[in-house]
């Protein structure tokens, strides 16, 4: 089950909607077969497993293990529940049982019905880790949502408006801290930003540091005052613009309607839920971090420090985590932590 759990983890970032699945086959203590999800659209893990296994007669005396339940109903691919039982295999390992209304332990139950010998929850704590985008998408129908922000050392954001050149952005970390920001955006669904990070810093908010699709870019801009010649409104990536002025659709960039007068945050994660996007980084600034923050909307935090001071400037968010992971990218540090409300 661990090595369906690596394998699953080679499809982050490009399964968006679907989850993310390992698959192993074993014969006489051996694999014979192994396969993950690799895209959305795509053959799932247990069909990719199946199909490397050079002796289809070895299947029948084989057990197959499997990170998710089994799917049970016709998508864009046909049930994998159908495949193992069609490919003779009697005996399936599942790590967690899928929470989507259209598998539900329907799986195992085919399986079960089938003939099959179904054990369930094995290692299910890691495999329902690795698919905490998946679950917190059904269970509390909204994204998965990472707080993501660089500090001084002592603990400011930015340094003051009036000290800072205009036409570039103010980088706080390394090279390596920036790369592994590039990263996490390959790996989510959608990066959001409010109006002044957008003003101030004109990102890309593109993963153009490492290899791999670029999120959704999400711009919170009230009464859009944002010149349309700023990267994020370019057409390396589409971009939703939340406002209160109007809902339309051109091409690559999208408005969404808001009421100001009530929580936006709440807004937000609704609209995003619709949309199928399962998991957002909040990057900046201080006053959208900290909306997310107070109200309790978000489940991890990654706190990258550089070595700079500034003395004076914008503070860093005010929140409380428990932090799960301390680490260093050469002068830099990185600590994440995990809402302990959630």
């Amino acid at each position: 089950m661990l090595r369906c759990i690596q394998l699953a983890k080679n499809g982050l970032g490009t399964t968006y909607p679907n989850p993310l699945v390992g698959c192993v086959i074993v014969h006489n203590d051996a694999i014979i077969g192994e396969g993950w999800h690799y895209k959305a659209g795509q053959p799932h893990a247990e069909v990719n497993a199946i199909k490397s296994v050079e002796n289809r007669e070895l299947l029948k005396e084989s057990t197959i293990y499997v990170s998710l339940e089994p799917c049970s109903h016709y998508g864009k691919t046909p049930p994998c529940a159908n495949l193992i039982i069609e490919s003779g295999i009697k005996k399936v390992v599942v790590g967690s049982l899928d929470i989507n209304p259209k598998v539900a332990g329907s799986g195992i139950k085919m399986l079960i019905e089938a003939g099959c010998d179904v054990i369930i929850g094995v290692l299910e704590n890691e495999c329902n880790a690795l698919n905490k985008r998946f679950f917190t998408f059904h269970q509390k129908k909204r994204p998965y949502i990472f707080l993501k922000w660089a500090q001084t050392i002592d603990d400011f954001i930015a340094p003051k408006a009036e000290t800072r050149n205009q036409t570039e952005p103010v980088w706080i970390t390394n090279k390596f801290s920036i790369q592994l920001a590039h990263k996490m955006r390959a790996e989510e669904a959608a990066i959001l930003v409010g109006t002044t990070t957008v003003l101030q810093d004109n990102p890309s908010l593109t993963a153009r540091d490492w290899a791999g699709e670029n999120p959704l870019r999400i711009v919170i801009d009230r009464n859009l005052k944002l010149s349309k010649d700023f990267s994020v409104f370019d057409t390396n990536a589409k971009t939703i613009v939340f406002n209160e002025v109007e809902t339309k659709t051109l091409e690559s960039l999208e408005f969404e309607k808001l009421d100001f007068s009530q929580s936006i945050p709440k807004q937000i994660c609704a609209i995003l839920f619709k949309k199928n996007i399962q998991s957002v980084i909040i990057e900046g600034g201080a006053k959208t971090l900290q909306a997310f923050i107070d109200n309790n909307l978000w489940d991890e935090a990654f706190v990258f420090t550089g070595k700079k001071t500034f003395g004076e400037g914008i503070k860093t968010p005010i929140f409380k985590g428990e932090i799960i992971s301390e680490d260093k990218l050469r002068d830099d540090g990185l600590q994440i932590f995990k809402n302990p409300k959630n």
